[in-house]
């Protein structure tokens, strides 16, 4: 029978450890689905919002003038994202989450107000566009450091699973929710729309149960003891959640995976299809075929984890993903057709898919608790703050050199990072939980 000691009790005086308890499966805890609810509903909202933004700005100026509007909520995101982790650490995900939802609702519900009485200036989109940066800034590293305070650490790969499922729903349905909105009630009538998601989130979240912090030993955890974080500055703990990462044998070897592939990644697969599709003549009819069949893989990706909650050998598996959706995306621009493009935007979106889903489970499962926030804005940095600036430099290179050479050197990047993955054995040889603590004995 296993036994734990208390501290400071003598080996002759060990104390039985209690028995092991099955776990509930995530998508049958009521917890977990009201937060997968508000999750869902925040990111619908989410893509309404833009949708109202982008509208209001091309009304309201030149399309310069509304790229402008539309970029300019990144550079705070960016700037604040991992002081976002900060807070989060310190004051705890569940209220920063909740007030960051809050005053998303209070800013888009009074932007609705005012655009019924008056038409958008340039100045006040910016304005809105700004503050919603900043509290983006704020919520998205919280809402990534939930999961572990709502569920047990066996299901947090089926967690990553539902998340990827519900953005694909908010994907879907977001875009010609805020379309329809737009074209029928005007901008005012999709802010509104986005304030009442956010509003009916934040209701969610307010009844969602957080655990205490858990305590427990990460495998892969650094050799240092941790800093503790309590009544020291917020610069002394951003850099303490640097240094923790640095010297973390998986998360130090997993930033610079997630770092390298979304690099590759986000250029080609946004800018770039759109630069491809049309030096094809394939139309915008033949890029929704490719865009398509991409969330297909995805969803189906997110699917397999739900489902599983589980895959063995997750870092390896999550590398050869990497490199696998990396050779599909150098596909997507040499094959002749549309419906080969499709199959191969499919493969892109399993694999890259499910990579990215086994990066988060990770993340959450080797990070020890107090870092959560931290770590997870470090990894929202690359993936929201620092990959869609390669936009530019997508459309520049395509502009020189064409979209071949572009694909084949942005799947080279992404092959790197899973390939960099494959190189770090404490990554390669990173497992998930397992959905059941092992029997006693």
């Amino acid at each position: 029978m296993s036994e734990t000691v208390i501290p400071g009790a003598t080996e002759s005086a060990p104390v039985a450890a209690p028995p092991a308890v099955s776990e509930r499966p995530a998508h049958r805890d009521a917890n977990v689905l009201r937060w997968l609810a508000a999750y869902t509903l925040s990111m619908v909202g989410d893509s309404v919002y833009y949708m109202a933004l982008a509208w209001a700005a091309a009304r309201s100026g030149s399309p310069t003038q509304a790229g402008v509007v539309l970029a300019v909520g990144a550079v705070p995101r960016a700037v604040l994202m991992l002081g976002g982790g900060v807070l989060a650490d310190r004051w705890g995900p569940r209220r920063v989450v909740i007030g960051s939802d809050a005053a998303r609702c209070v800013v888009i519900l009074a932007i609705a107000a005012v655009l019924l009485f008056t038409a958008p200036g340039l100045w006040l989109l910016i304005g809105v566009a700004l503050v919603f940066g900043v509290v983006d800034a704020l919520f998205l590293p919280a809402v990534g450091a939930l999961p572990p305070r709502i569920t047990t650490p066996g299901q947090l790969a089926r967690v990553q699973g539902l998340r990827g499922l519900a953005a694909r729903v908010a994907n879907v349905t977001g875009g010609p929710l805020g379309g329809l909105l737009v074209a029928f009630g005007g901008p005012s009538a999709a802010f509104a729309t986005a304030g009442a998601l956010f509003a009916v989130s934040l209701a969610l979240l307010v009844a969602v149960r957080i655990g205490p912090l858990p305590l427990r030993e990460t495998a892969g955890a650094s050799t240092e003891a941790p800093t503790e974080a309590t009544g020291a500055g917020p610069w002394h703990e951003l850099t303490d959640g640097l240094r923790y990462i640095r010297h973390h044998r998986v998360l130090g070897p997993l930033m610079l995976v997630i770092a390298l592939s979304e690099l590759g990644f986000v250029g080609p697969l946004n800018l770039g299809l759109v630069l491809l599709a049309q030096e094809r003549g394939w139309g915008a009819g033949g890029m929704g075929w490719i865009v398509a069949a991409f969330g297909i893989g995805a969803g189906g990706a997110s699917l397999l984890l739900a489902v599983r909650g589980r895959l063995p050998r997750a870092g390896l598996v999550m590398c050869l993903s990497a490199i696998g959706g990396s050779l599909a995306i150098g596909a997507v621009a040499f094959v002749p057709t549309v419906a080969l493009a499709a199959v191969a935007g499919l493969c892109v979106g399993l694999l890259a898919g499910l990579a990215g889903g086994l990066c988060g489970a990770l993340t959450q499962t080797v990070t020890e608790p107090g870092y959560l926030g931290r770590v997870t804005s470090v990894a929202t940095f690359f993936t929201l703050g620092i990959a869609p600036l390669s936009f530019p430099v997508t459309g520049a290179a395509v502009g020189l050199w064409g979209t071949g050479p572009v694909f084949v050197v942005s799947a080279a990047v992404c092959a790197a990072g899973g390939a960099l993955g494959l190189a770090f054995t404490g990554l390669r040889r990173a497992e998930l939980p397992g959905g059941r603590p092992a029997p006693a004995g």
